[in-house]
């Protein structure tokens, strides 16, 4: 399977990257990439994560990648430069910056458009003290913050941001705060292998952070770095699934995120990382992987894509057979069965969100149940899919889970919200942003409030088949108005979830009509065999 595949599918996203950069020598906000603030005029601030968005653009400049007809283009070079100085210049004085809100101070698109800024900076060869202090700004503001929230990727971000910085400034600054912040990766490393975001295990987001651990491993090797680095990749390598895809609905974020680069890198000391790379590399093939091309998400896959590209190691051992066999990942409560031609991987601890492959094909996604509920003048929606600790019994060819459905998170903006917000950030909040962006995740992420609605799910392995039978009982079936199951439900707020990915046209199973026949304590039943 040919590398030009990364290539094709980076280089298909730098139009719409210039699209939205303000491209305009003229322009009061030259070199912006938030379309919404500088064309549309919709919002009041620009988000500081677009400008991560210079990445993609100087990669595309300076590698020599097939079909690429903005190789060593002049026009591009300025407009990198000019991105990198409307960081520093929308950037607040500290060196901090906004993503979602006024004075947010939001660690993640600091890191991620500090770690671009200076990439780009090293790629052009640019020489400009402005930029060069923005970047020292900015590294001293990450060195001391600390976000609400467990999210291992950022904190990765964070130590390369340190890293590279270092090395372009030749100074040992940071040396204390690289080795503490590297620490702290590393104590959250669950013994299994995976990066805890947020409640759990997300392989997603998992291999941004093996990026970002193999190139902070590249420039200073630490044999407990490696050491983490091969129990990540090896637990990377459970999530391929048969046909090239990779994650989903069943993991703790919800994302169908793959970050190629690390495994290349990874891989030229250990070879079993390349091979998940080659699979993943058979469903990009086949347009399995998912849509990425929006106004806020674009440039994490452009950039890592690009970079694999060019790191791409030549020398690939021979694919190996898929092992048959059970891995329970107890502590990320997710379980992988694979038996004959048929591979399960089920979230133990989402009520028994799944997918079955038969072969190379995807044959269900399912998660769970999903009722909208009266409430009054309200409707609600009731699911069996938010991270909870569910009655959960294993056994070789039966699996039980049971608990109750929960209320899904479905708070909206409205205009009272967002002048309350932006009212509370003017005066008090920007003393305080980590505390509202704590208030912000309880809202809108993690937390679960029951629902009255209690679900039993048994999957049972028969003559070659998962069969998987499902029970749904209310206290009163009268306020439910709509019932069903989908493959692609989510309920938490994560920025790179619930994007577009194939295996997502599978049709809704409209259980509507069923619930309409049920009165008092009666239960829902289904079943179904894959």
């Amino acid at each position: 399977m040919t590398r030009d595949l990364f290539a094709h599918e980076a280089l298909a996203q730098i139009p719409k990257l210039l699209t939205l950069l303000d491209r305009n020598p003229h322009s009061p906000t030259y070199g912006c990439f938030d379309r919404n603030f500088w064309q549309y005029k919709i919002i009041d601030f620009p988000s500081g994560m677009a400008q991560e968005f210079v990445l993609p653009l100087a990669l595309a400049y300076n590698t020599p990648l097939p079909d690429n007809s903005f190789y060593q283009e002049p026009a591009i070079r300025n407009w990198v430069e000019a991105g990198i100085l409307y960081a520093a210049a929308s950037a607040h004085p500290d060196g901090s910056c906004d993503d979602y809100f006024p004075f947010e101070r939001a660690g993640g698109a600091a890191a991620f458009s500090l770690l671009a800024c200076i990439e780009s900076y090293s790629e052009l060869g640019l020489n400009n003290p402005v930029a060069l202090k923005f970047f020292e700004k900015r590294a001293d503001w990450l060195a001391h913050h600390q976000e609400s929230g467990r999210l291992t990727n950022h904190q990765a971000l964070i130590v390369l941001c340190l890293d590279l910085l270092s090395n372009l400034l030749q100074t040992t600054k940071w040396d204390r705060a690289r080795v503490h912040r590297l620490e702290q990766v590393l104590s959250w490393q669950n013994p299994e292998g995976w990066f805890v975001e947020y409640e759990g295990c997300d392989p997603g987001y998992h291999t941004l952070t093996i990026s970002c651990l193999a190139r902070i491993y590249k420039l200073r090797p630490d044999p407990r770095l490696k050491e983490a680095l091969i129990k990540a990749v090896e637990l990377a390598a459970e999530f391929v699934h048969p046909d090239g895809s990779y994650g989903g609905e069943y993991t703790s974020r919800n994302t169908y995120n793959f970050f190629p680069h690390g495994f290349e890198l990874v891989g030229e000391w250990f070879s079993d990382a390349l091979q998940i790379n080659d699979r993943f590399l058979v469903g990009l093939a086949n347009g399995l992987a998912p849509c990425y091309a929006d106004d806020h998400i674009i440039g994490h896959h452009t950039w890592n894509y690009l970079l694999t590209w060019r790191d791409f190691v030549p020398d690939r051992p021979a694919p190996t057979p898929r092992l048959t066999g059970r891995v329970w990942f107890k502590e990320a409560q997710v379980l992988i069965d694979r038996r004959q031609d048929t591979e399960l991987y089920l979230a133990l601890n989402k009520g028994g969100v799944f997918k079955v492959f038969r072969g190379n094909q995807l044959v269900a996604s399912d998660t769970q149940f999903s009722l909208q509920v009266k409430a009054g003048s309200k409707v609600k929606n009731a699911v069996g899919h938010l991270v909870d600790s569910y009655a959960v019994k294993v056994d070789d060819d039966e699996i039980m889970i049971e608990g109750e459905l929960g209320w899904a998170k479905q708070k909206q903006m409205t205009p009272l919200n967002l002048m309350i917000l932006r009212l509370v950030m003017l005066t008090v909040g920007r003393f305080f942003p980590n505390l509202i962006r704590k208030l912000l995740q309880k809202m809108l992420i993690t937390g679960k409030n029951k629902a009255p609605f209690h679900f039993r799910r048994r999957l049972e392995w028969q003559d070659g088949h998962w069969y998987v039978s499902d029970e749904l009982q209310a206290k009163s079936w009268q306020e439910v108005i709509a019932a069903g199951m989908g493959g692609d439900q989510t309920s938490i707020y994560v920025v790179m979830s619930r994007t577009f990915q194939k295996g997502q046209l599978q049709p809704w199973l409209d259980l509507t009509d069923e619930v309409k026949k049920l009165d008092g304590y009666e239960w829902l039943k289904l079943e179904r065999n894959f």
